[in-house]
């Protein structure tokens, strides 16, 4: 998979370098790039943002640099299956999920726009929608200074389906949110910590009953801290 960020903050991205994605980088994997928006700039101050038409306070990016930076980095760009998806991360957009991540892994090629201020020229992403598929993505309900750290989520999130890049696939079928339940709780060495003990059903050697424990434990803690998965 390619993918391409656009940021006022390239350095941001040295932390895809570690760790599992650090790895899929080095294998060939993934492929990752962060450009400065800046190089899309041609005054001598290298602007990127002016005030709000309407007034207001803040700032709003300027729609020259994005439009010649998605140019440059999807020049062939068509709104087919085949084409990249420009994802812009904005507390207005759908909200990121697992099945959202999954979906994106599937991609080739994803384009992040990180907007900063009081986010981008609304044209870029209507410009856009003429060229490619665009999805605008929320990270949650709150509000960051920038897009960069909801980027990052976002990448750690769908890097890790590609296939490859975790080395036992089977670990991410028992995870939070692939069944639409939050994750059972884990335990390992030793069998009582601190006057703990680990359940003893996981102890048993008893698979069936394990694996009807875990499931409880699953639909037990969706109820309690996120009621909203569970159905009606």
């Amino acid at each position: 998979m390619r993918i391409d960020i656009v940021t006022i903050f390239p350095e941001f991205f040295g932390v895809l370098d570690i760790s599992l994605l650090g790895k899929a980088r080095t294998s060939g994997l993934l492929e990752v790039q962060a450009h400065d928006l800046r190089q899309w700039t041609h005054d001598r101050h290298r602007t990127v943002d002016d005030t709000p038409y309407g007034g207001g306070a803040g700032m709003v990016m300027r729609p020259e640099p994005w439009g010649e930076a998605l140019d440059a980095l999807a020049p062939d760009a068509d709104v087919s299956e085949n084409g990249p998806v420009l994802i812009v991360p904005t507390p207005a957009g759908e909200r990121f999920t697992q099945s959202l991540a999954r979906e994106f892994a599937a991609e080739k090629h994803l384009l992040f726009a990180c907007g900063r201020y009081e986010g981008i020229d609304s044209r870029v992403v209507e410009h856009a929608e003429t060229r490619m598929r665009v999805r605008q993505v929320s990270l949650g309900d709150y509000v960051l200074n920038g897009g960069e750290v909801a980027v990052t989520a976002m990448i750690e999130a769908i890097g890790r389906l590609i296939p490859g890049v975790v080395g036992n696939p089977e670990s991410l079928t028992e995870e939070s949110h692939e069944d639409g339940l939050l994750e059972y709780p884990s335990y390992t060495k030793p069998s009582v910590w601190r006057d703990l003990e680990v359940p003893p059903v996981l102890l048993s050697g008893n698979h069936a009953a394990i694996a009807a424990w875990r499931r409880e434990q699953q639909v037990e803690r969706t109820r309690r801290v996120r009621p909203d998965l569970l159905p009606d």
